[in-house]
């Protein structure tokens, strides 16, 4: 089979050079795009690691995770990498739910900052049947609430495959 554009040696080197040009432009424009990221986010918290750091800024705040009614395990080493050489700005150290965040100077860090850095998955969430609570108070910003140094955060998620329908108890009364 003939490619069109292959059969004449006039056409067949007109194409190739335009196929290479579009070629060498859309390597360009990935590797400028690329470079241009990196040094867009060489300052922003949330992508960076804080290894090499001077990291005045220190937050340290608890939360306590509720997932379909029942308490799962914020997990230790949140926000290292597995090789360990990369800590990120929001990170946990132990299993007990106290979340550290640093940063150079202050930043507006929230909980929902830290559940991307752990990959925690939201998208599964029902969000109009979660909450989040602050010091024993429901908070208006749910995922969006600021952490605060000292203060304790209790997130109740419900997933979108969660059956409610077995919390209750359909037998007749006595």
């Amino acid at each position: 089979m003939k490619w069109p554009g292959m059969g004449d040696p006039y056409k067949r080197k007109k194409t190739l050079r335009f196929l290479i040009i579009t070629a060498v432009i859309g390597i360009s424009v990935a590797a400028a795009s690329t470079f241009v990221q990196q040094l867009a986010n060489m300052d922003n918290p949330l992508k960076v690691c804080i290894n090499d750091k001077n990291t005045p800024y220190k937050i340290k705040a608890t939360l306590e995770l509720i997932v379909d009614n029942e308490k799962a395990e914020i997990p230790a080493k949140i926000g290292f990498n597995n090789d360990g050489k990369c800590q990120r700005s929001l990170y946990t150290l132990t299993d007990d739910g106290t979340i550290y965040a640093e940063w150079v100077e202050e930043y507006p860090f929230e909980i929902g900052h830290f559940l991307w850095i752990w990959d925690f998955p939201l998208r599964d969430m029902d969000q109009t049947k979660s909450k989040m609570y602050v010091n024993g108070r429901e908070s208006e910003n749910f995922i969006n609430t600021p952490l605060q140094e000292g203060y304790h955060y209790k997130a109740v998620f419900t997933s979108k495959a969660y059956d409610e329908a077995k919390d209750k108890d359909f037998l007749p009364q006595n």
